[in-house]
């Protein structure tokens, strides 16, 4: 086999990381860097890389793995992810995700698409915590649902109970009405919202 060709080669391996079930994890790409022998700690993928650990699929145009047992997945250029259970996907153009922890940390342009929720958020730094279900957005935050856009600084998604928590300029516009105020929660399962602190909107009929 030619090893210059295009060609994505499957590389497969299985780790238990001593956690009461094993973790089954697989990568590919183009070409890699490094080794798994005894001593090493980095493996690079370069050219449509593509890593699965259990329910998340993660591709790039690089990845790095490092750490004990594969601990540290680091995603540059064109990062795409999809955490299958829940259907969420993830655009950006970094992405960490420690896989002992379960966390992803989302920098540059990143948007974080929860389909079963039908929402669609976006900013410029997104943590996503798999195991709590509770996502941190920071920088030109935006989320979308049906008719309804929110806008701030800093929010915190909560998804088992589809609660949005907004600071730092918040403003939620549904359909013509504005609403504003220090800080916001939204119920994104009725779409109410409660405001605290200077709050101000406008309402038309």
């Amino acid at each position: 086999m030619n090893l210059n060709k295009s060609l994505a080669f499957l590389f497969l391996f299985l780790f238990c990381l001593g956690f009461a079930q094993a973790d089954t994890f697989t990568f590919r790409a183009n070409r890699m860097i490094g080794s798994r022998a005894l001593g090493s700690e980095s493996t690079i993928l370069i050219g449509n890389a593509e890593v699965r650990s259990d329910n998340l699929l993660l591709r790039a145009d690089r990845i790095e793995i490092h750490g004990e047992d594969n601990q540290f997945i680091v995603c540059i250029g064109n990062v795409w992810g999809h955490e299958e259970e829940k259907d969420i996907l993830f655009f950006t153009d970094r992405l960490r995700y420690d896989r002992r922890k379960k966390i992803a940390r989302l920098e540059g342009n990143s948007t974080l698409e929860d389909r079963e929720n039908e929402i669609v958020a976006r900013g410029r730094f997104i943590e996503y915590d798999d195991l709590n279900e509770i996502t941190v957005f920071q920088i030109s935050v935006r989320l979308f649902k049906d008719d309804m856009v929110c806008r701030s600084e800093y929010a915190i998604y909560h998804r088992r109970d589809k609660m949005l928590d907004m600071s730092g300029f918040p403003i939620v516009y549904k359909k013509d009405d504005e609403f504003r105020a220090d800080r916001i929660r939204v119920d994104l399962d009725t779409d109410d919202v409660i405001m605290e602190g200077s709050v101000s909107g406008t309402i038309i009929n």
